[in-house]
């Protein structure tokens, strides 16, 4: 909302009012109903993308760089902000059996998550489900940068081209839907190369999740201790929001600052 409401440099420069004021919501308006305004298009662009929904009531292609930046890294990180449909619950049980292990690692005791312990064969179906469907983002865009099939349904050159690419893979593979509309991806490469990572997004993360239940469930509980870290305090959530977004920040991050960071950038020289 704070990107958007500050508008576009380049509609400045060409004279508009983008000025907040009792007949107009100012700010960055392309691509937004006037209905809608600014804070209802931002509040909606996170809802759908924090979950997987995938409705829009603006185009998040004429969003700011940095405006479109965050539905993208929401995207990105799971969408398990608010819990994506049918697979939020579970993208967050992940996320938190990755922080109750570093935890363990911390203070030298073997992790437990719901009397649970987690040892080594849960910790590698835990890291498919994060490392699969972001491996199929970063490879499907590398792969569409570089082929003529991938360049050519682009409708915006440089920076920007990159970002509408990035977020169609980021879309697909996260089970989103949203896009950003500037790129056609309705040619036989986007259709096959996002196919893919949808599968691969949503079925080949299914599969480890499920592992993930059978080992616990044929486990026994074990009695809570002093060492045992409690899933219900501050400095867990704290551990698990850190956690997400560190490791969100190692895998998307140089994306993000080739695509939206670097436009922003740009934007600002002008």
């Amino acid at each position: 909302m704070i990107a958007e409401q500050a508008g576009n440099p380049v509609l400045a420069a060409l004279g508009l009012d983008q000025r907040a004021g009792a007949l107009q919501a100012g700010g960055n308006m392309e691509g937004k109903e006037v209905r809608c305004g600014i804070t209802n298009s931002a509040l909606w662009a996170v809802a759908t993308t924090a979950a997987s929904n995938g409705s829009v009531n603006a185009m998040h292609d004429s969003f700011t760089p940095l405006g479109g930046m965050v539905p993208l890294g929401l995207m990105q990180l799971g969408e398990i902000v608010f819990g994506g449909v049918g697979s939020g619950l579970y993208g967050m049980l992940v996320y938190a059996i990755i922080a109750v292990f570093i935890a363990g690692l911390m203070v030298g005791r073997t992790p437990e998550y719901l009397g649970k312990k987690i040892e080594a064969f849960e910790m590698k179906m835990a890291s498919l489900v994060i490392l699969l469907p972001a491996a199929a983002v970063l490879i499907g865009t590398a792969l569409a940068c570089v082929v003529p099939a991938g360049s050519a349904p682009l409708g915006n050159p440089g920076v920007h081209g990159f970002s509408e690419i990035l977020y169609a893979f980021s879309s697909g593979a996260n089970n989103n839907g949203s896009a950003f509309g500037g790129l056609t991806a309705n040619g036989t490469f986007y259709a096959t190369a996002i196919g893919l990572c949808m599968l691969i997004g949503r079925y080949w993360v299914i599969v480890p999740v499920l592992a993930i239940a059978g080992a616990l469930a044929r486990k026994k509980l074990v009695p809570a201790s002093v060492g045992t870290l409690p899933t219900h305090t501050p400095l867990f959530v704290g551990l698990l929001v850190g956690t997400i977004v560190i490791v969100g920040a190692l895998t998307f991050l140089p994306a993000l600052a080739l695509g939206p960071i670097v436009e922003h950038l740009q934007l600002m020289a002008h």
